[in-house]
């Protein structure tokens, strides 16, 4: 047996650091966590995907009064689509009309200023004026006046677009309404020009006695009640017109000359009234030719 130390012995004994050592080892380790925090700030975020730009929009313009072959016309020409398409698309577009007017558009493509884009079609188009018809006209002005007067809303929307189409201000279109609603009570046709233009896609103020024989549904001379169908799109002044005329006892009418429309319940003043007219488009013709 020997004196020497077991080497089991040297192996039990823990090196001791100096506080040199242990200062080293401290400042690798705040290092490292510095490092650690510092790598997720450094790394970049993701690239989005790049969004093209909206399209630009635009405005197209309907006014009051115009006929659905205008709306079709004005939509196919702003749209930039061949004519034609957009009459085309009001057939077969699933449209929010009343039950009575039978899938026809004529008096609820609202006139309004609407937005389109390069990804607009004539049925979003479309839709968008059924729509905002259908809101304004289900205004509880609108719905009580429709109410108290035994109407429709289909039926007011007809006698609307009569009055759009021969007033020109509003006090005129509320006491056009009363003498739409004043020969209807008495069974009396209506007698517009409006229907006569209606049924033959023109505009005048001059009617003849030949047109007066036009055999259509729309010639109010020879038919009693409203037209088959509204005559234009009104807006909301003739429809307040149409659900609550002003009183009065009228049943004839004549806009003598622009801003100058006599109203009277006698046939015989009426009579002085459109020969006055009469005269008076003679001389436009006579200065014109």
């Amino acid at each position: 047996m020997t004196n020497e130390p077991s080497p089991w012995g040297r192996s039990r004994r823990r090196p001791r650091l100096t506080r040199r050592g242990r200062l080293v080892l401290v400042a690798g380790a705040v290092a490292v966590s510095a490092a650690a925090v510092l790598v997720p700030l450094l790394t970049p975020e993701p690239e989005k995907p790049h969004r093209p730009p909206p399209p630009p929009q635009h405005k197209l313009v309907i006014p009051e009064g115009r006929r659905a072959s205008q709306v079709y016309a004005a939509v196919d020409e702003a749209l930039e689509v061949a004519p034609g398409t957009t009459g085309k698309a009001a057939a077969t577009a699933k449209l929010k009309l009343p039950a009575d007017a039978r899938g026809n558009p004529e008096g609820y493509l609202f006139p309004a200023t609407y937005p389109y884009d390069a990804t607009s079609t004539p049925a979003g188009l479309l839709s968008f004026m059924v729509n905002t018809a259908d809101q304004r006209f289900g205004s509880r002005r609108i719905a009580d006046g429709v109410s108290r007067n035994g109407l429709t809303l289909h039926q007011a929307v007809n006698i609307a677009s009569i009055v759009q189409s021969e007033a020109d201000t509003a006090d005129d279109m509320g006491k056009v309404a009363r003498v739409i609603h004043n020969r209807l009570a008495q069974g009396m046709p209506l007698q517009m020009d409006s229907t006569i233009n209606y049924a033959l896609g023109r505009s005048t103020v001059d009617t003849t006695t030949a047109d007066t024989r036009l055999r259509s549904p729309y010639n109010t001379y020879e038919n009693q009640g409203l037209p088959p169908s509204p005559i234009g799109n009104p807006g909301e002044v003739a429809m307040h017109a149409a659900v609550a005329p002003p009183p009065g006892d009228w049943l004839y009418f004549v806009t003598v000359k622009p801003g100058d429309t006599r109203f009277t319940s006698s046939y015989e003043e009426h009579q002085r009234h459109v020969a006055e007219f009469n005269a008076a488009r003679a001389e436009a013709r006579a200065t014109d030719g």
